[in-house]
Parts: C-alpha cells; structure tokens; sequence
C-alpha cells in the first residue's frame, strides 16, 4: 500500500506504534543521564547514591515495552531468515504475515490479561520496591499491559493485512506485488514472483 493511499486504520496503528519508538527514545536519553550522574556521583566525587541505577533500570523496563509494537510493526524483530528463506515463497508468506503476527498477539494477550490485575493489586496496596529508595511499583507494572496491549493492536492489524493480501492472490484481484507487499523475505531483485503451494 502507498503512503499516499493508506487508509485512517493504518495510519492509526502507524503513529500509535512511532509514538510508543519515541517516547522510547526519549526514556533512552534520560537513562544515559541517569547512569551518568550515577557514575559521576560514584567515581569523581565519591559520594554514590542509590537512585540513579534504580531510574535507569525503570527507564529500561518502559523503553522495552513501549518499543516492541513498532519493532513489530516495521518488522525488526529477530527472524530466521536463514531456514525461512529455504522455504516455497507460499509458506514464506503465510509464517512472515499470519503465523507470526498471530502468535505474536497470543502472547501480547496473555502479558495484557495478567498484567493488569497485578498492576491493579500493586496499586491497591501501595506495593513499593525492597530498595533503598522505595519508590512505587505501579507506574512500572503499569506500562507494560499498555505497550504490550499497542503490540496487540499491531498484531491484529498485519494479520488482517496478511489475510488481505491471501485474498488478493487467492482470488486474482490486484497484482501480485499488493499480495506480498508486508513481507520482508522477498528483497531480491527477481525474487518477485510467487506461486501457491
């Protein structure tokens, strides 16, 4: 699909994935601070303090799942394209745009169905951590059913583009290039051509 030509639901899931990347980012640069004033603290003025390795490793909880659903959507996340490129380009198809994106929303599903509650249960009882510092565990606890409910989104989305895309070719409507479009297996120059098993 064209950008030009994306429809609202694409666009959608497009930025609330890019929004999750850079927020990411953002958490990204103030864990280097974090951990930079930590070792400053430590080695040059030789007055360590406890907060700054607890900040950093908050930051790196929310960096992690605010960042997996744009990973899924631009499709970066680790691949075995060493066997799956052995494959018919038929089964390339259908593990990269339907296998994959469903097993991926299962899981995500799962992480969204028990990480609420426990959020939920860690804010009811004001839980806070065994550190020094003692700050509290729901604002952590929190975002992880929000970015792993943004992965589901995305999952849902490229399994019904997946399901799209069969159907164009199943049915001979739109050309083959719109079929395989979302798959990132085909990057060769002549690697083009498709045939069902």
């Amino acid at each position: 699909m064209e950008k030009g030509k994306k429809s609202l639901i694409a666009r959608s899931v497009e930025y609330l994935s890019q929004s999750g990347l850079v927020i990411s980012g953002i958490f990204v640069l103030a864990m280097a601070f974090s951990s930079t004033y930590g070792v400053a603290r430590r080695y040059l003025f030789h007055d360590p303090e406890p907060y700054s390795y607890e900040v950093s490793t908050i930051l790196l909880i929310w960096c992690f799942v605010l960042s997996v659903a744009a990973l899924q959507y631009q499709k970066r996340h680790i691949r075995g394209d060493f066997l799956l490129s052995r494959l018919p380009k038929s089964v390339q198809y259908f593990i990269d745009n339907l296998l994959a994106p469903i097993l991926g929303l299962l899981c995500a599903f799962i992480l969204c169905w028990k990480g609420i509650p426990g959020a939920m249960f860690s804010l009811s009882i004001g839980e806070v951590s065994s550190s020094s510092w003692k700050e509290p565990v729901f604002p952590v606890k929190i975002l992880i059913p929000i970015g792993f409910g943004m992965l589901c989104i995305v999952t849902i989305y490229q399994i019904y583009e997946g399901f799209a895309g069969l159907r164009k070719k199943v049915t001979g409507k739109g050309n083959e290039k719109d079929a395989i479009t979302k798959s990132s297996v085909n990057t060769s120059k002549g690697g083009n051509s498709w045939t069902p098993m």
